[in-house]
């Protein structure tokens, strides 16, 4: 039986994809649920895979731009189990199998050779290579010999393997090289590449920072980091913490978010926050929806969910679209201070960093504190000066006073008293 897998549409909007890469290759037999294919759009990319078991013929070249709909390839049912479909990033024993065909493509007819001493190797050899040799009365020296040259292909196949399987070689001097990697822009970084200079272009960008001072949150963190972990099952990060405050210092500052749409200023009651995560593929931005009506540790396994998702290509496209504000961190990059980009129709970003020891004063004495820079980039045609740096300020007071995150941001000793 022969199954069609046609190319899935990505969100309602998108009429036409890229084949971004094969994840096996034409002939070889699949399992059902296996991946076969990444699938490239302009707003994200996801993968294709398999229906059920078979051998896979392959319809659609890489880098193809095709329609939602097309059959990327075929699946033929009626091939029983065969050997399962070997990585793109090839191995050390996969090199050597296609180094036997190699040997063995200009040989019109069998050629029986007499067996010679064999070459005492560590090359781990497949039971496909290994039987073709058999075959054909193959030596471990024809084979190595039959090797006219090593690619970069190769030398990145063997420095891919755990270190343990590389023996230990004398340093090489590098070479001298004029060499150039060439490769197609995906889609998704062609549209992230027009979105920013659409930005640059259409907005009145302007940035404001502020430092904040992160002992209280720390401590607070590392407190209570096992009882987190007990509870929830992953660790607290400072982003959710960060993505609490924003939501509460919101409800100071709507403008913050606001978005222009045409001549009308749209202000959502809701704050969809979108947390930038670095992707094998760029940077993608899934979204917390209703951040103001969620705790930290909600928000935290909803970004953790989001981020992996992300990371694996599981990832949707609703779930990369409407955000109203956007919170990127450069600190685990190493970061000191940037100037994040806002993410349209958006109308501000919020920049956090690393966090680094500095001494500060204190009450009139100078004493060391863990200090994060933080940047705030908003759209001036909507956004004035004094809500921006007020918005700032308010998200400084959250974080250098978590409690007050339960009183929606204002002074817990006003709020007992009632005043």
């Amino acid at each position: 039986m022969l199954i069609e897998l046609k190319v899935p549409t990505p969100g309602e909007s998108i009429t036409e994809v890229e084949l971004g890469k094969w994840l096996v290759e034409d002939g070889d037999f699949v399992e059902k649920d296996q991946e076969v294919a990444e699938i490239e759009s302009d707003k994200a990319t996801l993968t294709l895979s398999a229906t059920e078991s078979g051998q896979i013929k392959i319809l659609i070249h890489e880098g193809e731009r095709v329609a939602i709909g097309i059959v990327a390839c075929t699946i033929d049912t009626s091939i029983a189990s065969g050997k399962k479909a070997v990585p793109l990033v090839e191995k050390k024993e996969v090199i050597l199998e296609k180094t036997v065909k190699m040997v063995l493509a200009p040989v019109k007819e069998t050629v029986v050779v007499a067996p010679e001493k064999q070459v005492e190797s560590n090359i781990k050899v497949t039971p496909v290579a290994r039987e073709m040799m058999e075959e054909y009365h193959l030596s471990m020296e024809e084979v190595l010999n039959g090797l006219q040259r090593i690619s970069k292909t190769d030398i990145e196949a063997i420095l891919a393997l755990p270190k343990e399987n590389v023996q230990e070689v004398a340093p090489v001097r590098k070479t001298f090289s004029r060499l150039e990697k060439r490769e197609k822009m995906t889609s998704l970084r062609r549209k992230l590449s027009e979105r920013l200079v659409a930005v640059k272009n259409e907005t009145a960008m302007l940035t404001t920072f502020n430092e904040i001072d992160m002992s209280r949150v720390m401590e607070m963190r590392s407190k209570l980091q096992n009882k987190f972990v007990e509870k929830y099952g992953l660790k607290l990060g400072f982003m959710s913490i960060f993505s609490k405050a924003v939501a509460e210092a919101m409800q100071f500052h709507p403008t913050i978010n606001a978005q222009i749409n045409g001549e009308e200023i749209n202000t959502p009651e809701f704050v969809d926050i979108g947390i930038a995560v670095q992707t094998p593929k760029g940077l993608m931005v899934p979204i917390i929806r209703n951040a103001e009506s969620k705790t930290i540790a909600e928000i935290e396994l909803e970004l953790k969910a989001l981020a992996e998702k992300a990371r694996t290509k599981k990832i949707t496209v609703e779930e990369l679209t409407g955000g109203t504000f956007t919170i990127t961190n450069g600190g685990t990059f190493g970061s000191l201070l940037s100037t994040p980009i806002i993410n349209p129709p958006q109308s501000a970003i919020l920049g956090m960093h690393n966090i680094v020891e500095r001494p500060i004063a204190v009450n009139g004495q100078v004493v060391i504190r863990p200090m994060m820079y933080v940047a705030l980039s908003y759209d001036h045609r909507i956004i004035d000066g004094k809500d921006s740096v007020g918005f700032l300020v308010r998200v400084k007071e959250l974080i250098e006073n978590p409690e007050r995150l339960l009183t929606a941001g204002r002074n817990p000793e006003e709020v007992l008293l009632g005043l």
